[in-house]
């Protein structure tokens, strides 16, 4: 490579070339754009070495210090904003005005979260004297991030690590590593040295930071899979691990909802970043009566939605992000067309470059269906009837999965009541999506372990200590 790469490893404040690298391909035409440094283990050695050191004067960093060094990075941020987000669309493929609310809601996640009390102090008189609780920060923090919305996810982590008074070593996703590569870059610019250190790479990279003695705790959001990996690999050394893991979010639909109103809602809540959000729907209950009419209002706005590049300010979707998840889409609508799926809209990928698939609705499934049971995380959303509310629940909680899920109704009594039986860490009425940094998110059963933001995702990062005898209240 002629000149100096165009890309670095950000470890104790300063640029860190590498001795290879691997190509970064643009969903829109399936072709390499650009390359990320490789990451060896030597490198992830020194990161964390370097974080360690930062990690001892950090955590003695009183908040309203640490507070403002994160308002800086999350300005700092904002500041390039344009950039970050070219540079996220060229790599994820998201439209260009949907990666500028991204590099926003990364810069809003660290300034929300620094914002934020971890709590602790005088619990009460004991025999020995006043008892005391202490958040204590664990040390350095590994951060694997996805490459569904890499920025958001990994910054999330990023902050309520910093927040609770750790250092990190951050990982993107080796399909989406160049804007986290460049957040790596103003972190070191506007933090102490060594307090974020970023480095890609891919599968050994991982692995190395679960098995790593000088990383004290994991924070992952992808796929259960991938997460029960993780935390196998941690058990090792009994590493605190976060996982936000999968969804198959469940939308019930009742007959007495108003589908002129529902309907848009519902299919952006579906198909946001095409697809691509833990938390999209992905399963539609929608009662008899309504059920057809629900389908088809989807299926127009299906047939509607401009789908293409990035760039183009009038297109509303995006590609999937890569070939195999691409293969994956394809195979569910394969298998829904042969177990007599009826498709009102798409059902094909699009003949050109790039990872493209056609906004999909499909009917006449049920359970057993791999697009029912499985987190399709795509462009595909199948419409499921049912009879009556307590058929709408049970089948709604069938699933492995407990991320989110909601309920649409004009009875708000008969929502919430609905609302309160279903089995996922998140449940909307009336509205599905959306996440701010005060409050807690995180799923049920294999959707994860814990919850990420909020003072309890804050806390998550810290360890409980009780102190007796230390002072009063």
């Amino acid at each position: 490579m002629d000149g100096p790469p165009a890309f670095l490893l950000s470890i104790d404040g300063a640029g860190v070339a590498a001795a290879s690298d691997f190509p970064v391909i643009d969903p829109a035409t399936g072709e390499p754009f650009a390359r990320a440094p490789d990451a060896t283990e030597a490198h992830l050695n020194q990161a964390v070495a370097a974080a360690r050191r930062a990690f001892a004067n950090w955590r003695d960093t009183d908040s309203d210090g640490r507070r403002e060094a994160m308002k800086g990075f999350a300005a700092a941020i904002r500041a390039e904003r344009e950039p970050l987000a070219a540079l996220l669309t060229r790599e994820q493929g998201k439209p260009l005005a949907a990666a500028r609310r991204e590099v926003e809601a990364a810069a809003e996640r660290i300034a929300g979260m620094a914002a934020l009390d971890i709590g602790g102090g005088y619990l009460r008189e004991g025999p020995s004297g006043p008892v005391r609780l202490d958040y204590v920060p664990m040390g350095v923090v590994g951060v694997i991030a996805p490459w569904n919305a890499p920025l958001i996810l990994a910054m999330q982590m990023v902050a309520q690590a910093l927040a609770a008074g750790n250092a990190v070593v951050v990982k993107p996703s080796p399909f989406t590593p160049l804007s986290t590569l460049r957040l790596g870059e103003i972190a070191a610019r506007t933090l102490p040295p060594g307090l974020v250190n970023t480095l890609s790479g891919g599968n050994d990279l991982g692995q190395w930071m679960t098995g790593h003695p000088g990383i004290d705790k994991i924070a992952f959001v992808g796929s259960t899979a991938t997460g029960k990996k993780v935390m196998a690999a941690a058990a090792d050394s009994l590493k605190r691990v976060s996982l936000e893991l999968g969804g198959n979010d469940a939308a019930i639909v009742l007959d007495d909802a108003d589908l002129d109103a529902v309907a848009p809602r519902l299919f952006a809540s579906a198909f946001i970043n095409s697809g691509q959000i833990c938390m999209a729907v992905k399963r539609v209950f929608a009662q008899a009566p309504i059920a057809d009419a629900l389908a088809e209002a989807l299926a127009v706005l299906a047939r509607k939605a401009r789908v293409g590049g990035g760039f183009d300010p009038d297109v509303e979707l995006g590609p999937v992000q890569n070939q195999p998840q691409f293969t994956k889409v394809m195979a569910l609508i394969q298998d829904a067309r042969d177990r007599g799926g009826r498709f009102l809209a798409g059902g094909m990928a699009f003949d050109r470059p790039g990872y493209f698939i056609a906004p999909t609705i499909v009917t006449g499934l049920r359970e057993g269906t791999r697009l029912v049971d499985e987190e399709q995380f795509g462009p595909v959303l199948p419409i499921l009837s049912f009879d009556s509310d307590d058929e709408a629940v049970m089948r709604a909680n069938a699933t492995r999965f407990g991320l989110g899920a909601s309920v649409w109704s004009g009875d708000q009594a008969r929502a919430e009541a609905l609302a309160r039986r279903l089995e996922a860490g998140t449940v909307w009425i009336n509205a599905h999506g959306g996440a701010a940094p005060d409050l807690p998110f995180g799923g049920f059963k294999e959707s994860g372990i814990g919850r990420g933001m909020g003072v309890a995702g804050l806390r998550s990062y810290a360890e409980i200590r009780v102190m007796h005898g230390a002072g009063g209240a």
